[in-house]
């Protein structure tokens, strides 16, 4: 029997500091994001792990 491996990316439900507005964006972005609201910047990729410059509100399964 043969193990599936479960994926170690997460999706991530965040809020904007400035507006409030919440999103939903991919743990390990290769893009800048930014609020769709606002314009802020939110996240930031790093070569892994994308840096989370908002509130962290539920990490998505």
């Amino acid at each position: 029997m043969r193990q599936i491996k479960e994926p170690l990316s997460r999706f991530i439900k965040i809020r904007c500091p400035k507006c409030k507005n919440e999103q939903i964006i991919f743990g390990k972005s290769s893009t800048t994001v930014k609020c769709l609201v606002c314009g802020k910047v939110l996240a930031e990729p790093t070569g892994g792990k994308s840096k989370v410059k908002a509130r962290i509100l539920e990490v998505l399964e």
